[in-house]
């Protein structure tokens, strides 16, 4: 069976933004949850430290490592959260996310957190999603 995904987006202006209100999975065989990916090397060593960009560009090369290792690509993202110690420095970086989930063809329920801090000193941004297949 294939998996059918139908966007619920009772208002359209997130759609603008590159994400649905939500999103109805049916027909699915598997998910994967992902734990938070941040812009760390093959070692765990911490990248690019003071550059949200890079670090960004990183973190989502990384959830994409996750999901290639399960099967899975940014096609099959249906949530998204995005947890960054500094939102408004964020914000004029995030159409390389909106861009490559585009590419993808998908735009996945998405969240994005303003915190304190993240586990790892020097982290901006962290990104942890949920894909099916």
């Amino acid at each position: 069976m294939a998996v059918e995904r139908t966007a619920v987006n009772p208002v359209s202006w997130s759609v603008a933004w590159g994400f649905n209100q939500g999103e109805v999975v049916s027909g699915h065989t598997r998910t994967l949850y992902c734990s938070g990916q941040t812009a760390m090397d093959a070692e765990g060593k911490p990248q690019h430290e003071g550059d949200m960009a890079a670090q960004l560009a990183l973190s989502l090369d990384n959830l994409e490592a996750v999901l290639g290792e399960a099967g899975m690509s940014l096609a099959n993202l249906v949530r998204l959260n995005v947890y960054t110690t500094d939102v408004d420095r964020l914000f004029p970086h995030y159409g390389v996310l909106a861009a490559r989930l585009g590419a993808a063809g998908v735009a996945p329920a998405t969240t994005m957190l303003g915190v304190a801090r993240l586990a790892v000193p020097g982290q901006l941004v962290e990104l942890e999603g949920t894909a099916v297949a």
